[in-house]
C-alpha cells in the first residue's frame, strides 16, 4: 500500500501510537507519486466537488511545480497573463473546427 502521503501523517500515525513504515522517496519516484496523487485527488474532486478536495489538488500542484523548480508567484503570473490574452473556460466555449477562408 505504498502511497504518498503528506509531510505531517508520519507525525500523526506515531502520535496516534501507531508505527507507520515510511521511507523519503528519490526525486524519480517522488514526481512519479505526485502525479499518481494529482489523478486520485482530481477524480475525488470530480465525485465531490469542494473546498477540501479542491484544496488537496492545490497541494499536490504546488508541490509538482516545485519539483519542477517553477514557483508558485510564476505560475500566478503566467495565469493571469494568458488570462488577459486568451481568457479563461469559464464560458463554456467548445470549438468543433475552424473554416479556412
Amino acid at each position: 500500500m505504498k502511497k504518498l502521503v503528506r509531510d505531517l501523517i508520519p507525525k500523526i500515525i506515531r502520535d496516534s501510537g501507531r508505527s507507520p513504515a515510511v521511507y523519503v522517496a528519490d526525486r524519480e519516484e517522488h514526481i512519479s507519486r505526485l502525479y499518481d496523487n494529482m489523478g486520485e485527488e482530481l477524480q475525488e474532486f470530480i465525485e465531490d466537488p469542494c473546498v477540501e478536495e479542491a484544496a488537496d489538488i492545490y497541494e499536490v500542484f504546488l508541490s509538482i511545480c516545485k519539483m519542477h523548480g517553477i514557483g508558485h508567484g510564476e505560475v500566478l503570473i503566467a495565469a493571469m497573463g494568458k488570462k488577459n490574452r486568451r481568457g479563461a473556460f469559464d464560458e463554456g466555449y467548445v470549438l468543433e473546427y475552424v473554416k479556412e477562408d
